[in-house]
Parts: C-alpha cells; sequence; structure tokens
C-alpha cells in the first residue's frame, strides 16, 4: 500500500521556485496543487507548465487552500519572513528557501510563531541532502579521515555589472553573503556542528553598497579552521575539502557535484559517483515530508536551531564590514 501524496503549494514563481517545482512533481510521494504569485501572469504560466489546478494572485487566499498541507516559500529573501508568518499562522507547514530570513531576529520570531502553533518549519539548505554531501558526511562519521581539522569551501560566481539587478540591490538583500556564501557557511556548520568562536573576515563592498565577494577564516576550539570564500562579481572554483589527520575529503563544484573522492593516508582513493538524474531539490522535499509523516515540528538534519545559529553567524560577519540591509 502506497502513503498518500502530500499536497503543496508554492509560494513565488520564479527562477529557484522552478527548479523546486521540476524536480517535486517527479516525486511519487507529492502532489502539487496550487502555487501564487503577487506579479500578474506569473502563477498562471508557472500553473501551466507544471499541471497545477489553482493559482493565486493573493497570498493571504492561497494560505486558506485547505488542500494544501505544505509551503515551499521561493519568494524574494525580503518576502520570507512575512511569507512564512502568513502560513505558519495558517497552519501550513513550511520549507522555506534560504537565506531563512534576513538576519536572526527575523529567524528568532518566525522559530518562535512555529513552535507556539505547532507547526513544522525548515530551512531549504539543499545541498545537505546530496547525496555526495551525505556520503562525506558518513566518511566522517565513520572517522574515515581521523579527527576533522581544517575546512575549505568556496561558492562565487560573476552576475556581471547590473547595478539594477536583485543580486546587486542592498534593498532586497543583494550581495554575496545571502545567495552564495551561506552555501559555505552552513557547510562548515554541518561538518564542524557548532558555530566558530572566533569570526576573522573581510569583504568588499561595491558601488551598489552590498558585498560583492569576502573571505572568512572562522575559528573553532582545539586549533581547528575554516577558511570561506564567496562573491556574486566573482568566478571561483567552487570546491570543498576537508581534512582530518588521516586524510581529506574533495568534493568538486560542492554545490551542485555528483562526486566525493575520499583520500586516506596510504590507501587508494575512493570515489563515491551520483547518477541522480534530478537536479538534487527533491531531497530536501522528501526530507521534509518523512518529517510530516512522522509527526515532527523539525527536521534533525537542519533543526532550527542551527538555522538560528547560522544566521547570527552571517549577523556577525556584516557587523565587522558595517553592512545593514535597508
Amino acid at each position: 500500500m502506497t502513503e498518500q501524496k502530500i499536497k503543496w503549494g508554492i509560494m513565488g514563481a520564479g527562477n529557484i521556485s522552478r527548479k523546486f517545482a521540476s524536480d517535486l512533481v517527479q516525486s511519487e510521494n507529492a502532489e502539487l496543487v496550487a502555487v501564487a504569485s503577487k506579479t500578474e501572469g506569473k502563477a498562471t504560466a508557472f500553473a501551466s507548465e507544471f499541471s497545477i489546478e489553482r493559482t493565486y494572485a493573493d497570498y493571504a487566499a492561497f494560505v486558506q487552500d485547505q488542500d494544501i498541507e505544505i509551503v515551499y516559500i521561493g519568494t524574494l529573501h525580503t518576502q520570507h519572513k512575512d511569507c512564512a508568518l502568513q502560513c505558519l499562522r495558517a497552519g501550513k507547514a513550511v520549507l522555506c528557501e534560504k537565506p531563512f530570513t534576513m538576519d536572526a531576529e527575523e529567524a528568532e520570531e518566525l522559530i518562535q510563531v512555529a513552535r507556539e502553533n505547532n507547526t513544522f518549519l525548515m530551512e531549504a539548505m539543499w545541498t545537505r541532502y546530496l547525496p555526495a554531501i551525505v556520503q562525506a558526511k558518513k566518511w566522517l562519521e565513520e572517522g574515515k579521515i581521523g579527527e576533522v581539522r581544517m575546512l575549505t569551501a568556496n561558492f562565487g560566481f560573476d552576475v556581471g555589472w547590473s547595478p539594477n539587478s536583485r543580486l546587486l540591490d542592498k534593498k532586497l538583500g543583494g550581495g554575496a553573503m545571502l545567495d552564495a556564501g551561506i552555501y559555505p557557511i552552513s557547510f562548515a556548520s554541518f561538518v564542524f556542528g557548532q558555530q566558530p568562536t572566533e569570526i576573522k573576515s573581510s569583504a568588499h563592498i561595491g558601488e551598489t553598497g552590498v558585498d560583492e565577494h569576502f573571505s572568512a577564516l572562522f575559528e573553532y576550539p582545539d586549533g581547528k579552521t575554516a577558511m570561506l570564500n564567496s562573491g556574486v562579481r566573482l568566478n571561483l572554483a567552487n570546491d570543498a575539502f576537508i581534512y582530518g589527520t588521516e586524510g581529506y575529503i574533495r568534493l568538486p563544484n560542492f554545490l551542485f557535484g555528483d562526486g566525493a573522492f575520499l583520500h586516506q593516508s596510504g590507501s587508494e582513493v575512493v570515489e563515491f559517483q551520483d547518477d541522480r538524474k534530478l537536479q538534487g531539490y527533491i531531497f530536501e522535499a522528501e526530507e521534509a515530508m518523512r518529517c510530516l509523516r512522522a509527526g515532527k515540528l523539525e527536521s534533525s538534519i537542519m533543526p532550527l536551531e542551527e538555522t538560528y545559529d547560522i544566521m547570527k553567524t552571517m549577523d556577525a560577519l556584516r557587523k565587522q564590514w558595517g553592512l545593514e540591509y535597508s
């Protein structure tokens, strides 16, 4: 007997929602029943593309749709908090695209409301569920490279000079931090299981007032470190390395990568290859659905307290740069 499909709604009909939906409709466990967008025509076009039954131009009406069990929020960064609040107060479970919110204060508010309403809430940090990263985490837990001492992770791309684009618009939370830097920062948290005790960083603030690229050195107890680089006006080699006392793990193009390589002292390299056909957003959706079926209010893989702590770390970085969002 197959389990009843969980019914999804999507808020926001932009590029990230399209990527998520293209994976979700391939799941045997999910049914995409509604989409909402405040931009005229976007919801209709999105619904046509993915054969979605209902469209909404009004978020208040959308969250009252009784069929929707869980909502994926793929709106602009600055809208995440308000969209999530509407859903949670209407009793809808929420999978909120990264960045979860604009800062730690907003994250704390969302978490509090979710707990007051006994409603599931999870940050959509899709990379945590990619098979190559899951395999790397398994190698770490098995002690394959001994004690982890150092991590390097980079993610950056060149959006080009377009001062009116969202990625360079300070009012919309543009810049490297929320769009790109959050990935290596969250990855460091995933590997070390804690936030840094000391942070040293440097950022280049561009003409539009956003961080176009930055570098950060995270220090942890016992001399452990993470070196992270990110940018939106700079193409980087988007690889991650985890170094331990008995070897290291290489994750080429770690954000999208389909491989993980285990290098142990005195042994041949062990290679893991992911042969997935989908982009990879399906894995976070399946985790959210597993949690709902189990009656959980949060994921143990991306717990709310860690989401909040990561946001505090990003706030600390921005404070060092004197960067405040409008």
